[in-house]
Order: C-alpha cells, then structure tokens, then sequence
C-alpha cells in the first residue's frame, strides 16, 4: 500500500537552503516524487538595469549576480568589453587577475566545505572554514577596499596595483591554508558519516549532464574533462601549469573530490602567478566613463567560477551604454533542471548535501 503524498517546503528560512529559494517536495513518506524549485525575488533584472548604466557603472551591479562569488562575474565583463573595444590589457593586470580569481575561488570554497559539512551534522567544519575564509577577505579589503564586493576587475586592467608587501602576505596566506587543508580533509573525508551520506547519493547522470548543460565541479564528478582555463585559456592561464581533477560517479562524493583537488591546485596558481608577477602597467586607462562609447558589435567572453562556466554576452550600438548584457551562469541549469530530477527517489534529509554539492546560486537564476 503506497503512502499518501504530502507536500513540503524546504526553504528560504531553512539554513540548509543556500541562498533566497525554496525547494516544494511531494514526498511519500521520507521518499521525494516530485521537487520544484521556486527562487526568491531579492535580486531583480541586473541584466536590464545594466543598459541604463554607462559602461563602468554597471559593475556595481555585477557583483549581485553572485554574492559568494562577484570577481569571475567582474572578469567576464571586463574582457568581453575589451573585446568589442580592441583595448589591450597590460601583463601585469593580467597576473593580477588571475591572482583575484584565484584567491575569490578559496574563498568560495570555504563556503562551500563549510556548507557541505552543515548539511550533514558537521557544524565544525563550518565554523572553521568561514573563521578561516576572513584570511582572504583581509587581502581583498586591503587589494580593492571591499571584503565581498571588489568591483576591481575593469576594462583595461584592474583599478589598482598590488600594496607594498602584499605578495609576501598572499604567500604567507596559502601556506596556512595549505596546512588547514589537512585538517579539513580529515574532518570531511575521513568521517564515516560523510561518506556514507555522500556515496551513491545525488547522481548526476553522465549523459543528462552534457545534454543540459552542466559545468564545472558536477560536469567533472561524472568523469568528464572540462574547464574553460584549459579549454579556452584566457589572461595568463596557458602560461601556468595546473591540473583539472576529475572524478567517477557523479554523486555528491565525486563532486567533493574534484573541489578537494580544486583547492590544492589554486594554492599551487596561486604561488606561481606570484613568481611569475611582471613589472610594468597595470591599467591601460580608458577615457572619461560618461562620454567612453564603444563601437557597434557584440561579444562573448566566458571564465571559469567555481561552479563551472560563468560568461557575459555584451552588445554595442555604439553608445555610452550596453545595448544587452547578458550573463550565462550555472546555477540554472545546477539548480533547477538537475536538482529536480536529481531529487527524484532520494531522501528528504539528503536535500541540502545534494543542493550544496551541485554549487547553486539562487540570485543568478533570478536575475
């Protein structure tokens, strides 16, 4: 006798939820039959308000897309605008993006170990790793002025050269963190609790990820080898050595393998760009920002985030402003295409382990 189904909201009061959504779960007893996601409205046509901002004021809204992670967002823009322009970007900022990028990817991953750790009982690690991602706030606020919101990658460069001694203190960074690895690993990988909860739970069919699009982390949990930094280098990435992880399974385990490894290998970029950090500009300045128009055209531009492929289409019609500006993210298809279908037949206290490990961003949906 089947039991009667019964309709649940998971979110956006529920720590679990990451971010302003909700998952609506018909469930029979523990068992989910059906998932709709349903995002919040915190965060409401950015793309529009971009075409009544001039081409620089539109990066205070950049940053929204993606609160944890604002700098892929900034990087994309900037570089699709340069392409319509021809500007040419110096060396030296383009080491300094990197170093940015870099450094916003442990940021984000520290949410994520955090979040990963929460959804199963493992409010330790939380507590940790966000204790922890303050070490590299205090080098953003020190870079761009801001802990979360930089708005320091812009066309032509980035807005300021690196303080005296902030290389030396980057160092310094990534060797405590690659210390705190260990202990995080041991807490996460080596717990009984993690795994069990994590093997052979939240798969993402191989097939059905390269049908509907999905990137980064959950493309490379299913075995497949992907990242635009190798696949389509941009900056200075073709010129630093660094391995994309990959991983069998396509369950919430695989997905942690790959950003374990991720970690590892920013440290390891992170270390090299500042061996490698050239003399010289660092800002190819652009003109006056409310009379600077940019030629008739359109471009795309697209970086690797931490949740996989982030990019921006850019049109001109030759104004001070955009025409369009439209950015490709992953959280749609991650969280509302796969996390439905995901759902399907899997355990209602499993929602948030699965939710966290497919790296959603509930603003980038509903933007």
């Amino acid at each position: 006798m089947r039991e009667k189904a019964t309709t649940l909201y998971l979110g956006p009061q529920h720590p679990g939820i990451t971010g302003n959504m909700m998952v609506r779960l018909k469930v029979e007893g523990d068992t989910i039959v059906k998932a709709t996601t349903e995002v919040g409205y915190l965060h409401r046509a950015f793309e529009k308000l971009a075409e009544k901002r001039n081409w620089l004021q539109t990066f205070t809204i950049l940053c929204r897309f993606c609160v944890p992670e604002p700098d892929p967002v900034e990087e994309s823009y900037a570089r699709a605008v340069e392409l319509l322009e021809g500007r040419e970007v110096p060396e030296r900022a383009k080491y300094i993006r990197v170093l940015v990028l870099e450094l916003a990817r442990l940021s984000s991953f520290m949410l994520w170990y955090g979040g990963q750790g929460g959804s199963l009982g493992l409010y330790t690690l939380g507590q940790w790793t966000v204790g922890d991602r303050n070490y590299i706030l205090d080098l953003f606020e020190e870079l761009t002025g801001g802990r979360v919101y930089h708005m320091y990658i812009w066309p032509g460069g980035v807005r300021r050269d690196l303080p005296e001694g902030f290389a030396d203190k980057v160092l310094k960074t990534m060797d405590y963190f690659e210390k705190r690895l260990v202990d995080y690993n041991s807490l996460l990988f080596d717990n009984a609790i993690f795994q069990k909860r994590a093997k052979g739970v939240g798969i993402v069919d191989k097939n059905k990820a390269l049908e509907w699009g999905a990137v980064g982390p959950v493309l490379r949990g299913c075995g497949i080898h992907s990242d635009i930094r190798i696949d389509d280098p941009y900056e200075v990435y073709d010129k630093l050595n660094f391995v994309v992880p990959t991983a069998e399974g396509g369950d919430i385990w695989a997905r942690a393998l790959v950003r374990q490894e991720e970690m590892r290998q920013s440290i390891s970029i992170i270390r090299q760009v500042i061996e490698k950090m050239p003399s010289g500009d660092y800002y190819n300045k652009i003109p006056n920002p409310q009379k600077w128009t940019i030629p008739k055209g359109d471009a795309y531009a697209r970086t690797e985030a931490i949740r996989g492929e982030i990019g921006f289409y850019v049109a001109s019609d030759g104004s001070n402003k955009p025409r369009r500006a439209h950015m490709r993210g992953a959280a749609y298809v991650h969280a509302v295409t796969l996390l439905e279908d995901v759902l399907k037949g899997e355990n209602i206290a499993d929602v948030s382990a699965i939710m966290n490990s497919l790296g959603t961003c509930p603003p980038e949906i509903e933007r």
